[in-house]
């Protein structure tokens, strides 16, 4: 589990495509402290399994699965990304709960600066829009970030110099495509609501079942 709060920007400094999955080298430094194999890392949002490291990078393999729905297929030798560790026990709680696992992606649409934040307006499917509400959370490229506005295929957050200047979002272009994580809480709240009481397998102990299978 993570926090959205970015531990540093690491760089990709090496990428080996398999046919549909992808072997990740990144450059880092904070991240690398105490780090032991199998150990999980935030990249870009993506929670990842170390397979090995050194004392500059870390390597990690991203499957067929991830690479559908992440943008870590589209990084490139160079490119920035945001980097985590998972919580350890006992960590204050900065941000809120981000499990790594992506719901899908979304696409750059604005930025705009207002003093000292900046708006910034992300275009995204409606199966993404709908677990999005006003000043709930929602994890960009890793970054936990407040909603400020919904609108019918998008949503605008405001990022704080600090975000600014410790994250790769300022570092992406107009059309760049962002890793999104929804809040967990609204997605297990959906699926209780609306499993069917038809696919329950029930295991209702009664007189009947007792006779039936010969207890009494």
């Amino acid at each position: 589990m993570f926090t959205g709060l970015i531990e540093e920007v690491g760089t990709m400094v090496g990428a080996f495509n398999g046919e549909k999955s992808m072997k990740l080298t990144i450059g880092a430094k904070k991240v690398l402290e105490g780090i032991k194999l199998g150990d999980s890392i935030s990249t870009n949002g993506v929670c990842l399994t170390v397979s090995s490291f050194d004392s500059h990078s870390f390597t990690v393999d991203v499957m067929p699965e991830t690479m559908r729905k992440t943008n870590l297929g589209r990084l490139t030798k160079g490119s920035p990304v945001n980097l985590e560790r998972a919580l350890m026990a006992g960590e204050r709680f900065g941000g809120h709960i981000v499990s790594g696992h992506i719901d899908g992606t979304g696409f750059i649409r604005e930025y705009k600066d207002e003093d000292i934040a900046t708006w910034l307006t992300v275009e995204t499917k409606s199966d993404i829009i709908k677990y999005i509400i006003p000043k709930g959370s929602i994890a960009i490229d890793g970054t936990s970030l407040t909603v400020v506005d919904i609108f019918e295929n998008s949503f605008r957050v405001s990022l704080i110099p600090v975000t600014k200047e410790e994250t790769v979002l300022l570092k992406k272009k107009v059309g760049d495509e962002v890793n999104l994580e929804c809040d967990i809480v609204g997605k297990y709240i959906e699926r209780l609501m609306t499993f069917s009481k038809d696919n329950k397998k029930t295991n209702t102990i009664d007189m009947k079942f007792l006779m039936d299978n010969g207890f009494l």
